[in-house]
């Protein structure tokens, strides 16, 4: 009798103890606290950050010690602003651009209200005041900034206080200036369109014309700046340009405005006008601009050097690939001040790795070799001759931060362990190294560009003690191989308290999509924690087509989206089966977006593997997703319709196999609630019971605390019951 009153009051204490574990995982208690990143000053030595939202303060790079406030709202006298969301310094630091007032447009833009800070006067003007304004932009001789506003540009001379616009045809709905169309933006992770020349005498942009492109609208139910206890009678439409695979994408051009002559060009960029500008990048020759166009498919992309004021273009690299083309190694493209060579990034032997060129396009030397990726370049020191960047050199579970000098010799500038991100300073002479690990959670160490600590500028010591105290399981790593003979990595949390003798549901938590990775040797935590505490094993494994891992391991997807991943996740499962810990018969999986749209496939392959399964924002069929994602991993669905009929859950649906929750926001701009529409359409079709949770006027990342106390909640009592 006393053990067993011991045993209820250990469970009563137990369940007390993980009651609001839920909450804290999804209200955020257990990430890292918000760091914000040192902004290097010119010299190297210093750096600022925004304080309190009303003052910017230098700092000593190496002791951590403050220097001076060079801006504070409390020196302003009648300030316009109560606070600064962020700031931007001129190139000479004599002025300041600080922002406030945001209003978000999509995931990325947005406008705000912007002030030009005069440092040492302790200044501040409007930017215009002719509205709120867009990614305005400093020219590089600090007298002039650039800055859009209702798809025009406009130019500020800050010596004189005026404004003039630089384009005047913008127009909703048909032409943009110098800002992204709502799919550059989600795909190609732009916002700003336009640069300056080095001599500041011109101003490149591209000019969107998306008046062919297809409108999509949605219902929105609620009126944000009504009464919220009022009821909106009638429900508003959002519209928006939005074009869906194989439909008309913006055309655009490149152009180029000469403040001498007050005009503007159009640079002759060769064949027709469907392409893509994804980049645009003034070389350090004033008048020659690069163009990187990529062809519709995204299997080919160009580097054109324009000359801004003659518009002739020369092409001077061109990149094919049999699968696709990665647009972001164009971000690592650097021009040496002498405009000679640039360093870029290509994966031509099968691997990303960094490479020297001449102007001219050839390859002078391949700086980095071997079976592992470069994932991201931080800078090239010219004087030193050495490239900075990140890599999966020890494992493609890791990221380190390396040196690569002209000659190709590699030295390793962090310790070989979890995962770590670089910010350097303006020289690239120090570095913030910014590492965690699955049970560390991240520290920000001060290093040289030897790697040497110079100092911890912070850690998240009381989050990791904090966290400790609770003694869930940890998460561990494992592999396997499939019948094709492929090696997965995965990651797996043990329930608490984890009897090897006992059988074990298992959640199979996945994203899947190309070069996505979920198998990191880094700090997250999510609701697998909680659900061990349920008596769950939670399990993730990273199939083909994710990343670190080669370019063929990652793009053998090609044309055949989902197909080769469902396989991978359901080898997964069966070798989850085969523990002697697991319930092979209590397999469930779940995810989001492209994990949402694998969880329906994966419960519709025919086989009856998973027992229950969570889908959120799934795209059910990619002819309803935009073109440059859709297109890029299987061309247009005028070109191959068999690979979208692989890819589509709305072609299956009928071989639904066990018990399904599916779950939108209705204002989804990126993977529209249509998709789920459509699919439950067929899934009643083909007498199919499921169950469904809408949230109201929510988009794609479904925010707000109790959004997502109410989702994890909904998510977790399914499982509870049908798992």
């Amino acid at each position: 009798m006393k053990r067993f009153k011991l045993i209820l009051v250990l469970t009563i204490f137990t369940n007390a103890l993980f009651a609001s574990l839920l909450y804290d995982i999804t209200d955020g208690k257990f990430k890292v606290k918000a760091f914000e990143m040192p902004h290097s000053m010119n010299d190297g030595l210093h750096f600022t950050q925004l304080v309190n939202d009303r003052a910017i303060v230098r700092y000593d790079y190496k002791s951590g010690a403050t220097v001076d406030t060079l801006f504070s709202l409390f020196r302003v006298k009648n300030s316009p602003v109560k606070k600064i969301t962020g700031y931007e310094f001129s190139p000479n630091e004599a002025k300041m651009l600080v922002y406030t007032n945001v209003k978000k447009r999509y995931r990325r833009t947005f406008t705000a209200d912007y002030y030009v800070v005069d440092v040492k006067r302790n200044e501040m003007l409007a930017l215009s005041d002719n509205g709120s304004q867009e990614v305005p932009l400093f020219s590089p001789d600090s007298r002039y900034v650039a800055f859009a506003r209702d798809n025009n540009l406009f130019m500020k001379k800050l010596d004189y206080n005026t404004e003039s616009p630089i384009t005047t045809d913008g127009l909703e709905g048909s032409i943009i200036n110098g800002t992204p169309d709502w799919v550059y933006e989600e795909e190609f992770g732009k916002t700003r369109y336009f640069e300056w020349s080095p001599d500041s005498k011109l101003l490149a942009f591209v000019k969107f014309d998306e008046s062919k492109v297809p409108l999509y609208s949605f219902i929105q139910y609620k009126d944000e700046l009504a009464d919220k206890d009022k009821i909106t009678l009638y429900p508003g439409v959002v519209q928006f340009k939005y074009p869906k695979a194989g439909e008309n994408n913006s055309k655009v051009s490149v152009c180029v405005y000469d403040d001498y002559y007050k005009n503007v060009k159009t640079m002759k960029l060769q064949d027709d006008q469907d392409y893509y500008v994804p980049r645009i990048k003034w070389t350090n020759t004033i008048d020659q601009l690069a163009v990187f166009k990529l062809n519709r498919n995204q299997n080919r992309l160009e580097m054109l050097l324009a000359n801004g004021r003659s518009t002739l273009t020369k092409l001077v690299l061109r990149e094919d690939d049999k699968y696709y083309v990665d647009y972001e190694n164009i971000d690592y493209i650097h021009f040496t001040s002498d405009n000679q060579y640039f360093i870029g990034v290509s994966e031509k032997d099968g691997f990303r790795h960094i490479y020297l060129y001449n102007m001219n396009g050839t390859v002078v030397k391949q700086l980095t070799k071997g079976n592992w990726d470069v994932t991201n370049v931080y800078g090239y020191d010219e004087v030193k001759k050495v490239v900075y960047y990140q890599s999966a050199q020890v494992s493609p579970l890791q990221r380190d931060i390396y040196s690569v000098d002209i000659k190709g010799k590699i030295t390793r500038l962090t310790d070989g362990k979890g995962t770590h991100t670089g910010s350097f300073n303006s020289l690239l002479s120090t570095f913030v190294d910014n590492a965690s690990s699955l049970e560390v959670p991240n520290t920000y160490t001060l290093r040289n560009n030897s790697g040497s600590s110079i100092r911890v500028i912070g850690n998240n010591a009381k989050l990791a003690a904090t966290f400790k105290a609770l003694n869930l399981p940890k998460k561990e790593f494992f592999s396997f191989t499939t019948s094709e003979n492929i090696k997965l990595n995965g990651w797996m949390v043990k329930p608490l308290n984890f009897d090897p003798s006992k059988k074990y549901p298992v959640l199979m938590v996945q994203y899947s999509g190309p070069n996505s990775q979920e198998v990191l040797d880094k700090w997250s935590v999510d609701w697998e924690y909680y659900l061990a505490t349920k008596d769950y094993v939670v399990a993730c494994v990273d199939g083909r087509g994710t990343g670190a891992r080669g370019a063929e391991f990652r793009k053998c997807t090609y044309e055949q989206l989902g197909v080769l991943e469902t396989k991978d996740q359901t080898e997964g499962a069966k070798y989850l089966g085969q523990q002697t810990f697991i319930d092979k018969d209590r397999i469930g999986i779940w995810g989001w977006s492209f994990g949402g749209s694998m969880t329906l496939l994966c419960m519709s392959t025919g086989e009856k593997v998973f027992k229950a399964g969570i889908s959120v924002a799934p795209v059910t069929d990619y002819r309803l997703y935009d073109t440059a994602y859709a297109e890029r991993f299987l061309r247009r669905p005028q070109e191959d319709s068999k690979g979208y009929d692989a890819a589509s859950a709305l072609s299956r649906a009928d071989k639904l196999q066990g018990n399904l929750l599916i779950i939108h926001g209705t204002a989804d701009d990126n993977v529209h609630t249509q998709n789920t529409m459509l699919y439950i359409d067929k899934l009643v079709a083909a007498d199919k019971q499921f169950e469904m949770q809408l949230y109201t006027d929510k988009n794609h990342s479904l925010l707000g605390q109790q959004t997502r106390r109410h989702l994890y909640t909904r998510m977790s009592d399914f499982l509870l019951k049908n798992l």
